[in-house]
């Protein structure tokens, strides 16, 4: 194998310009505010775990986990999302704090691919956590609050698609009781989007007419609030009933928030973690074909570190926005430059640093002896490619 050369990198990471940065940061930024104006408090954790407690809860497989060992032999991972490394530190460090739980985030997390163009290991999520509250309430905050985050980044056209694992795990379990190979098979389907592969799965089924239909009405569960009676008569399953009530709970909610207008019903809508136990949801840009967020409930995950509590939550899928959504301008702040001679220097440095303590960028520069003595003694501003310019040229010969 050659030796890369000194300009590569390994794939799936990548280098982030100045520009680039600069949007980054502003999405954090505004984001993170919005976030702190609905009661939520920043969190932080390491970028490196026991692969024992997070890495085994985080439900991200173990082939896309970034492992590596200590000193001591112990096997470490690359944290794959924050949400199980936030409830380990709720499970301890905030053991004594009142409930519900109001954490936010922002921070990079590390996912193992395989050699393909296009796709990134290294990337960042903005997100919260509700610990402590499982009421459509709290599903519907963080619905709520995940729409405000979007238009708080810079997304102005967008869509949120919301299901519930509960109506699907009952609708299976009706009609094809105890079959959890086939009900996994069928949930691969819908949650890779792969309808003509869904329906070819009910097919090898050998399934009665009427339990074919059903499978099949699942698809067609899309749309308002008009849903929820649809998908009522769809199951007689104590499981799904139960769980299309809290959904539509949940939509209610939303239209006292006034934002259910961008909110969809999909019962299609599974999440992508396998502790996700509840609501569900994926947001989708007008530009995007991929979501640029996605949530819901895990009320199982923070047992795993000896705290049973509900929870529920969210992440905006940062570089999907960044990369993808129109629209989302920076406005360069262009910096003051200060041109000085070797005998000004102590007074064009102290208005540089005058400057910057008022808030501007300012940009300092010496002039070349050669130029010094060409140069008017007395300061002026003068304009060079849209920049204030100030000079602060040689004494020498001047006024």
């Amino acid at each position: 194998m050659s030796k890369p050369k000194g300009f590569e990198k390994p794939t799936g990471f990548r280098d982030y310009t100045p520009h680039v940065v600069s949007k980054l940061r502003k999405i954090e930024r505004n984001v993170l505010e919005c976030m702190e104006r609905w009661g939520y408090r920043q969190i932080i954790t390491p970028t490196i775990e026991y692969y024992d407690t997070v890495g085994v809860a985080s439900s991200t497989s173990d082939r896309k986990l970034f492992k590596l060992l200590n000193s001591r032999g112990t096997t470490l991972v690359l944290r794959s999302d924050l949400t199980a490394p936030i409830a380990r530190v709720v499970s301890s460090m905030l053991k004594d704090e009142a409930l519900p739980l109001r954490l936010s985030y922002h921070a990079n997390v590390f996912r193992s691919i395989e050699e393909e163009a296009g796709r990134e290991a290294e990337f960042f999520q903005t997100g919260v956590e509700l610990v402590g509250d499982d009421s459509p309430e709290a599903d519907a905050e963080v619905v709520a609050l995940a729409i405000a985050s979007l238009q708080a980044a810079g997304v102005s056209s967008f869509k949120i698609a919301m299901g519930h694992m509960g109506f699907l795990n009952g609708l299976l379990e009706e009609v094809i009781p105890g079959q959890t190979a086939e009900q996994e098979q069928l949930k691969e389907g819908l949650l890779g989007r792969d309808y003509v592969g869904y329906r070819q799965s009910i097919e090898a089924l050998n399934l009665e007419p009427k339990q074919k239909q059903q499978l099949e009405a699942i698809l067609r569960l899309r749309g308002g609030k008009e849903i929820c009676t649809h998908a009522s008569e769809l199951s007689s399953s104590a499981e799904a009933a139960q769980s299309i009530a809290h959904l539509c709970a949940v939509f209610e909610v939303l239209e006292a928030y006034g934002v259910s207008e961008h909110v969809l019903i999909d019962l299609t809508m599974i999440g992508d973690f396998s502790y996700y136990t509840g609501m569900t949801f994926e947001g989708y840009a007008a530009e995007l074909g991929s979501p640029v967020c996605s949530g819901g409930r895990y009320d199982n995950l923070l047992q795993q570190f000896g705290r049973a509590l509900p929870a529920t939550g969210f992440a905006l899928k940062t570089n999907r926005i960044i990369d993808g959504v129109h629209g989302i301008t920076i406005e360069e702040k262009r910096p003051v430059r200060i041109k000085y001679s070797p005998d000004r220097r102590a007074e064009a440095l102290t208005e540089a640093a005058r400057l910057r303590n008022m808030g501007h960028n300012v940009v300092t520069s010496l002039i070349a002896d050669e130029k010094a003595d060409t140069i008017p003694a007395t300061s002026e501003t003068t304009a060079e490619q849209d920049e204030q310019v100030i000079i602060y040229g040689s004494k020498k010969g001047g006024n």
